[in-house]
Order: C-alpha cells, then structure tokens, then sequence
C-alpha cells in the first residue's frame, strides 16, 4: 500500500482519492471510517450499501454479533462493531446503555426508574430501551438529571 499525501494551498476542500485494483473489505471499512467523520453511516439494507446521516439514527444494537442501526423509516446492518461505533459516535450524542444497545440522546423521548436501579428509556419510534445499572448513572449524568 502506497500512502500520498499532497498540500496545495490553492485547494478548496479536501479531496480524498482511493485507487484500488479491487474493492476488498477493508478499503470499504476505511472508506466508511471517512464518511463518518462527515457524519454519515456506511450501512446496508439487503444488496445495497446506504449513506446514513448519524442525525436520523435512533438508536443501534448488536445481536449475534450484528449490529442493526434504527431510524425512523429503515432498519440497516453494519459492518462496524458496537464498540466502534460507540467510540466513533460518542461525539454525535450517542451513548452506551447496555452491552447490546448504543443511543442516540436527542432521539429520547421520557425516562423512567425501573428495578434494580435500571432506567427505562421510551424512544421517539416508541421502542422502549433498558438502560442496564452498569451504563444508567452516566446515563443520566449525560442528560444533566444527577
């Protein structure tokens, strides 16, 4: 792999170009790494690959290894890990609420006590989420309700 950069202090924006011979899964994986920092989500519903804006997503949650990102419309399955993209959502509003579930705090709709000091989250699709003890205090320590 052969890494270019070139500084042109006449340039307008910043152009970032791939050449490959084949588009393997790891070019696709840094390809959806820099479209995050542009606030988008590479993701797929069936054959097709979308752009997601991380503003619409709801929440996302891992099972048997997959994770599902939720919007208001569509379901989509990445090809990132929780942990990735909680570290790489961070930033965006979204929290960890449980070891299956990342948030997107702008997309919460009311909050609730639940045992055992869990918390209850509605969303604004109506899905109820719970925040489990380990992930509710900075929970609402986020929301500014500590």
């Amino acid at each position: 792999m052969k890494i270019e950069v070139l500084v042109d202090e006449n340039a307008e924006d910043l152009k970032i170009s791939v050449t490959c011979r084949h588009l393997t899964p790891d070019i696709e994986k840094l390809l959806a790494t820099l479209r995050m920092m542009n606030h988008q989500l590479t993701a797929k519903k069936g054959a097709e690959v979308y752009l997601v804006d991380t503003a619409s997503v709801i929440y996302i949650e891992s099972v048997d290894r997959k994770c599902f990102i939720y919007t208001r419309d569509d379901v989509y399955e990445s090809d990132f890990r929780l942990y990735e993209l909680e570290q790489r959502l961070e930033e965006y509003g979204f929290i960890r609420v449980s070891k299956s579930f990342l948030i997107h705090l702008q997309n919460i709709q009311s909050l609730k006590a639940d045992i055992n000091r869990r918390v209850r989250i509605t969303m604004s699709n109506g899905e109820q989420i719970i925040a489990s003890r380990q992930y509710a205090d900075e929970l609402k320590k986020r929301l500014g309700v500590i």
